[in-house]
């Protein structure tokens, strides 16, 4: 089956399923969140979705957060398919590993272009990779989950042929499919951004194709391109006319409604101001029961791929002399039995219950359920309040008159939580967590912030203490490479400074991290399935015992899709459309009107 590059990541960054580890053509992990007149859902050849808050960036190498343009607008040399996990050739027509596993040339397609006509050429490619990916001044995820071996060798990229690149690894390594998928950039649009540095000797590229940038400066490969964008309105995509895989699509253009709150999707939806949604357990039993006079179908794609969790700020560095989180409070955080006790006092079966409606499992794992990599056997941790406090007051914490937790120094223990405003699902779990840790003695102020913000303090910033997120996920673990590798672009809870930020001292790396970081250059090295999969098992026990991230829920994948959309094939890695090349438009009876 054809499919573009949205293919890999359409679940993971339309839906925001709350955050992870592996694409399938694995992109690295991604943090998800999940005026004018409002655009009709009953426009012809068009499709209208939602998203929570603006795009951060126009720049796919420069991107953490999901969702993104770079579903619709960038394609890499392959992808994976999410029904089959075959991998399948896109701006690559084929690929050839030669016998020792250390060379994989890549052959493109012929009479390739760019959105502005240009040609796309091997040089392209070699430029993509080389210049930018791994280019050591460019603060790109990407670069984490190329890393190979003990030394984390970058493979090297070379032309071989008007058509043919090659990429030339120090070892044999594992998921090089599954991590080479990368979008691929223009070098005539962006190689004097890269060449080219500003007062700071930083590239220029890293502040190239922000979100003012105007539209028709943006050269693109994909299905789509951007026709319009209105800050806090709405994105609108239209069909690429320099597309590769021709022809036009059914779908001639794609509308993204931003709409920075889920209960205002719901009645857009229900309104048929939305053609896509997905559904969030608390609205499940009340669009099941409208399916049939709405006039749209609600798909169950199974236990959805991604992580939700909270971690802490584990961050002992410097910036300018300033503690990144204050010194008391990270002797708490960097405690692991006060991390273990906050695990034990938060009622996960009580969060699948009430917030998801039983449309839900607790998670334990870092890696999805659905990968053939997870472990199954992890114990996680039930709700138990009493050996929260026991492991609390054994580490010198103590409760006053009325019942409030104090440290062995007299400080009472009170901390900030933070996730993304307008996500009520997250909301609601960062209320019960709020109530759950002050049953425990804990004061938790709890703050819902935008989603940009929360991106920025995360990577840029560093000033937070404890955070309610996700990561986008999918099969192959060494697309988490950037979350576990120590300076990994995603390492959050112990995030190293980025290029051109101000640098840390005095930052620590625990011995439990390093393993996990070592774990997964192994693991890369390993070619053999069942061996692999013992060393990510190993990773997961780590991760179970040391808690950097306290798993919270996977829940089902839900999308509801209008009727006139024909040929969906939902699926949890996949999402509702992710084979929109093959979908078709049909007129339907009006749809309901609330």
């Amino acid at each position: 089956m054809k499919s573009s590059f949205l293919r890999r990541i359409k679940t993971l960054r339309w839906w925001g399923i709350v955050m992870a580890i592996a694409l399938m053509v694995a992109l690295p992990s991604v943090l998800t969140a999940c005026s004018g007149q409002l655009l009709s859902a009953g426009s012809d050849n068009q499709i209208v979705v939602s998203i929570l808050s603006d795009p951060k960036t126009f720049n796919p190498a420069l991107s953490t957060e999901s969702p993104n343009v770079f579903s619709l607008t960038f394609e890499g040399l392959l992808d994976q398919n999410p029904e089959t996990g075959e991998f399948e050739p896109h701006l690559a027509e084929s690929w050839e590993f030669s016998e020792d596993k250390l060379n994989l040339t890549f052959t493109l397609r012929e009479n390739l272009k760019w959105s502005d006509g240009e040609p796309l050429t091997a040089d392209d490619v070699v430029f993509t990779f080389n210049d930018i990916y791994l280019n050591d001044k460019i603060p790109t995820s990407s670069r984490d989950i190329l890393r190979i071996g003990v030394e984390g060798t970058l493979p090297t990229v070379a032309k071989v042929g008007d058509r043919q690149v090659r990429f030339t690894l120090s070892e044999p390594f594992a998921p090089i499919l599954s991590s080479i998928g990368l979008p691929i950039l223009p070098e005539h649009a962006l190689r004097e951004s890269i060449e080219t540095s500003d007062s700071g000797g930083n590239p220029l590229f890293i502040n190239t194709w922000g979100i003012s940038t105007p539209l028709n400066e943006l050269v693109v490969n994909g299905r789509y391109q951007i026709d319009s964008y209105g800050v806090g309105q709405r994105v609108i995509f239209k069909a690429n006319p320099h597309y590769w895989d021709a022809p036009k699509p059914n779908v001639e253009k794609v509308v993204w409604q931003i709409v920075p709150n889920t209960d205002t999707t719901l009645l857009q939806f229900r309104s048929g101001d939305l053609d896509v949604t997905s559904v969030s357990p608390e609205y499940f039993s009340l669009l099941k029961r409208e399916e049939e006079r709405g006039n749209f179908t609600i798909y169950n794609g199974g236990p959805s791929y991604g992580t939700s969790f909270i971690a802490f700020n584990l961050n002992t560095g410097k910036r300018d002399g300033k503690p990144l989180v204050e010194p008391y409070k990270s002797v708490w955080f960097n405690n692991v039995n006060f991390r273990q006790a906050v695990a034990y006092a938060l009622d996960r079966d009580r969060m699948v219950n009430n917030i998801y409606r039983g449309l839900g499992v607790p998670q334990d794992s870092g890696v999805s359920i659905q990968s053939p990599f997870f472990n199954e056997n992890i114990e996680g941790y039930g709700y138990d309040p009493e050996k929260a406090r026991s492991l609390l007051e054994a580490e010198g914490f103590y409760y006053d008159d009325q019942g409030k937790l104090f440290d062995i120094n007299n400080n009472e223990v009170r901390f900030n939580l933070i996730t993304n405003a307008g996500n009520k699902i997250r909301e609601s779990m960062a209320t019960q967590i709020e109530q759950d840790l002050e049953a425990i003695g804990m004061e938790v102020d709890y703050t819902p912030i935008g989603f940009n913000i929360l991106v920025d303090k995360l990577t840029n910033s560093l000033d937070w203490e404890c955070h309610l997120l996700g990561l986008t996920g999918g099969n192959e673990p060494n697309s988490g490479a950037n979350v576990w590798a120590i300076d990994g672009n995603l390492h959050m809870f112990n995030q190293n400074a980025r290029p051109g930020t101000t640098p840390l001292t005095d930052r620590q790396v625990s011995d439990w991290e390093q393993e996990i970081a070592d774990l997964y250059v192994k693991a890369a090295q390993e070619l053999e399935f069942e061996k692999r999969k013992e060393i990510y098992d190993r990773t997961q026990e780590i991760g179970s015992e040391y808690l950097p991230f306290i798993y919270l829920v996977n829940n089902f994948s839900l999308a509801a899709v209008r009727n006139k959309i024909q040929g969906v094939q939902h699926s949890a890695l996949g999402g509702p459309l992710w084979n929109i090349e093959e979908l078709t438009l049909t007129a339907t009876d009006t749809d309901f009107k609330e």
